[in-house]
């Protein structure tokens, strides 16, 4: 149901632009650019979060996503055209990139 909100969203902005402030749209999108929200891990505002606490070898270890919300647009990109480890894959647009940013950079 979600994905179908979030399609018709876009739709919806391509077709008018003056319905959907650059804010709210950048706000849904990082909420839920492809199933999966940055926000789970990244935090509401970017501000960064534990994903989960486990132990290995006896040893309690902290996976952590790092805070984005202050990094240089270069970085951003870089992270999401190159991610590695658990940070996942998303077929993002460069205009849905500069969204993400926008509403990251609004959120300090």
């Amino acid at each position: 149901m979600r994905i179908f909100l979030f399609l018709l969203l876009f739709l919806h902005i391509s077709f008018a632009e003056t319905y959907i402030t650059k804010n709210s749209y950048s706000e849904l999108l990082y909420s839920n650019p492809r199933g999966v929200g940055c926000n789970k891990c990244h935090g509401e505002f970017g501000e960064g979060r534990v994903i989960a606490k486990y132990k290995h070898k006896e040893q309690n270890i902290e996976l952590v996503a790092p805070r984005i919300n202050n990094i240089s647009k270069e970085k951003f990109v870089k992270a999401l055209k190159n991610s590695k480890s658990v940070m996942p894959n998303y077929p993002l647009t460069p205009e849905e990139i500069d969204s993400l940013y926008h509403f990251l950079n609004s959120q300090k």
